[in-house]
């Protein structure tokens, strides 16, 4: 797997990609695996570009259950074998990465669609300036790779459908809910009433 499989994966290069295409790859010569079932579990603290890569080169999935999402906004990666205490844990350097302002305000104007074409071609040479940087520098330079004792996550677990009294739609039976005595899925339980 290479790069090239991260980004038929999520669709583009950027920096986002790069940095997860990095991870993995630590994650993969440091485990000599990618992930068939669930063996390899990796918990990534951000929802980033960066995840593709690790789904694309790890193998690590929801779907599977080895891909454990925590929302903390940080580019944090800990990767671990099923049965071993021991995991990898990777972090970009604060550091690792200047500010852009000018990316920065360029992007923005992406984002908002009112970019001129001009500021369109700007941005996206200075996109894929950055991801190649990344791409190329040291691991050492950006990345602070350590290992750590973890407590690892159970298997996931597969559990019955219910089907919600309101919608009728089917749902996982733990997430199910009781509004005016009856079993309904999550949306319902929280929707007002009509």
């Amino acid at each position: 797997m290479d790069f090239n499989n991260a980004v038929e994966f999520h669709g583009h290069a950027c920096p986002g990609l790069s940095i997860g295409y990095r991870v993995a790859l630590l994650a993969a010569n440091h485990f000599r695996d990618r992930s068939i079932d669930e063996e390899l579990v990796a918990v990534v603290e951000n929802r980033s570009c960066a995840v593709d890569a690790i789904q694309a080169i790890n193998g690590c999935t929801c779907g599977k259950g080895n891909l454990i999402f925590k929302d903390y906004g940080k580019h944090v990666y800990t990767y671990f074998k099923r049965g071993d205490e021991k995991a990898l844990r990777i972090s970009l350097k604060p550091d690792a990465l200047p500010q852009d302002e000018k990316h920065a305000a360029l992007f923005a104007k992406i984002r908002a669609g009112t970019a001129s074409p001009d500021e369109a071609k700007e941005f996206q040479s200075s996109h894929e300036t950055k991801s190649q940087k990344i791409l190329e520098m040291p691991e050492e330079e950006l990345f602070w790779i350590r290992e750590v004792k973890i407590e690892p996550p159970e298997k996931a677990k597969v559990y019955p459908s219910l089907v919600c009294s309101k919608c009728g739609e089917g749902f996982m039976e733990p997430l199910g809910r009781v509004r005016n005595g009856k079993i309904v899925c999550i949306p319902c339980f929280e929707a007002k009433d009509e």
